[in-house]
């Protein structure tokens, strides 16, 4: 793969220092499986004989009861990147309008379907942050914009009425608005910040969901978009109608039900990613970027080594840190680093202050 577009570290690399990696560059939930879906999976295995159901019904009602949606609003995919594929060679839309730095898939799927990209580049000195206002300045002449909200990797997070303004000035123009809210369930308060309510009065709207970070079943892949009705067909027309296999449906439907996961899980979220961006805050020549979920944005000071050279480092010790320095958006002195255990965190603390001080 081209190494503009490359992500996180590779696990199934061999780990210099002789044991298994700690992996902070997959933003994935540190409480790893839950049980309740490791016996569903257990459970279908001997059901792989047969094809999925490319309907996909019982994992579409399980998601029209927790998220509130009508099944006709949503279309499941093979984890949330495969949508953005979906719907940019469905639409094909020619100019898009791409605020940086944000996740490279956007970027990508884009350029599959043959859309120039147009980047908005947003400032570090305001920590990243969305200006609807100025957005919208940009706005006219493309006929998409893309917002990661929370955004990977700076982890800013829009409201809802910010986005609902930006997705009703968009209208107007006939732009479309693809709004990337995988990391969203992590969030105690993501009812405040989703679009998902407003997909069937918008029809310029395009809410994509991961399932596969917050249940801890990227090896599955699992996503779904929530759109208006008419969107919803035209996306199903374009894609494999056997895009989410049994396993990863049946893993849905369980995570989904998972009450006390789920809760367990934003719990955790809350607590350790403050504590973690602490700790981080008290390396000298490190200035954090406070997060909204479980990963962390960090800036080394020009007077450390590169990120590049930190993060070869840090594996050298079997740790794999983001480096985001094919970031758009960004440069040589960004990492980003995943919320884990914190016995874990604590760990990489210790050994990236050693490694930023050699």
């Amino acid at each position: 793969m081209n190494e503009r577009f490359l992500h996180g570290g590779n696990i199934y690399a061999v780990n210099p220092a002789g044991k298994e990696w700690l992996d902070f560059s997959a933003n994935i939930n540190p409480l790893g499986l839950s049980e309740k879906v490791r016996r569903a999976i257990e459970k279908t295995i001997p059901q792989i004989i047969h094809y999925p159901d490319s309907s996909g019904q019982e994992l579409k009602q399980a998601i029209a009861d927790y998220y509130g949606l009508p099944q006709e609003e949503i279309v499941l995919g093979n984890g949330a990147a495969e949508l953005f594929y979906v719907f940019f060679h469905a639409v094909r839309p020619a100019r898009v309008l791409l605020p940086i730095p944000s996740f490279s898939e956007y970027e990508r799927a884009a350029l599959s379907a043959g859309g120039k990209i147009d980047y908005y580049p947003l400032s570090a000195d305001h920590s990243f942050a969305v200006t609807i206002d100025s957005l919208l300045e940009a706005l006219p002449g493309h006929d998409c914009v893309i917002l990661g909200n929370p955004n990977n990797p700076t982890g800013k997070l829009l409201t809802m009425q910010e986005m609902t303004r930006l997705v009703e000035e968009a209208k107007k123009i006939s732009t479309m608005v693809i709004v990337d809210e995988s990391f969203l369930d992590f969030c105690r308060d993501e009812k405040t910040h989703t679009m998902q309510p407003f997909v069937s009065q918008l029809d310029n709207l395009l809410v994509i969901r991961s399932l596969t970070k917050f249940y801890a079943i990227p090896g599955l892949r699992l996503g779904f978009a929530a759109a208006a009705s008419s969107m919803v067909r035209r996306l199903e027309e374009n894609k494999d109608p056997w895009n989410v296999n049994l396993l990863a449906q049946k893993a849905g439907v369980a995570a989904l039900q998972d009450y006390e996961y789920q809760q367990a899980s934003k719990a955790f979220i809350a607590r350790e990613k403050n504590e973690l961006a602490d700790s981080l805050a008290d390396l000298p020549g490190i200035a954090v970027f406070f997060p909204s979920v479980n990963f962390i944005l960090l800036r080394l000071d020009e007077s450390l080594p590169t990120s590049g050279q930190v993060c070869e480092k840090m594996r050298q010790r079997g740790i794999l840190l983001r480096d985001c320095a094919n970031y758009p958006g960004l440069d040589g002195h960004y990492l980003r680093v995943a919320v884990r255990s914190r016995e874990d965190n604590r760990k990489m603390v210790v050994s990236l202050g050693e490694c930023i001080a050699t």
